[in-house]
């Protein structure tokens, strides 16, 4: 059951792919996780655009020098640094949620949702209702966490 690779292998031949492990899921229980994953998709989606339209709308205050909104003070001028980089790390981290959230709702479609991708073994149920989007089983997470997975 093992599909043939287009592209060639260095010396002409193809390149065999690993076989495609399916998801233990049922379908109903795939479709409850594509739900959240969409609907928490769309909730990010709105807080790191508002998230973003703040930090520029700061940002564009201090270039143009609008003295009305600047601090008086040099410790609430370090407040906004501050609170503007906690915004900004705030959106990164969204953002590799959004990323996440988008491989997993790949991952459905290709028929692999809650699968392991390191070791091809189906990823707990209890992992999946914690995090929907994982992509690794607890024992490859921590390995990853580690350093010793690979």
């Amino acid at each position: 059951m093992k599909k043939e690779n287009p592209k060639k292998a260095g010396n002409g031949e193809k390149k065999p792919e690993k076989p495609v492990v399916k998801s233990p899921l049922t379908k109903a229980e795939t479709e409850v996780f594509r739900k959240w994953l969409v609907d928490r998709r769309e909730a990010l989606s709105g807080n790191v655009q508002k998230m973003e339209d703040e930090a520029l709308r700061r940002s564009r205050q201090d270039a143009s020098g609008d003295l009305s909104s600047m601090p008086i003070h040099m410790a609430d001028l370090g407040s906004d640094t501050f609170d503007q980089d906690f915004t900004l790390g705030l959106i990164e981290n969204e953002e590799e949620e959004l990323e996440a959230i988008e491989e997993a709702l790949g991952r459905i479609e290709e028929g692999t949702f809650g699968v392991c991708e390191e070791c091809e073994k189906p990823i707990a149920k209890e992992r999946m209702k914690a995090i929907p989007h994982a992509a690794l089983c607890l024992d490859c997470k921590k390995k990853e966490e580690d350093g010793s997975g690979g």
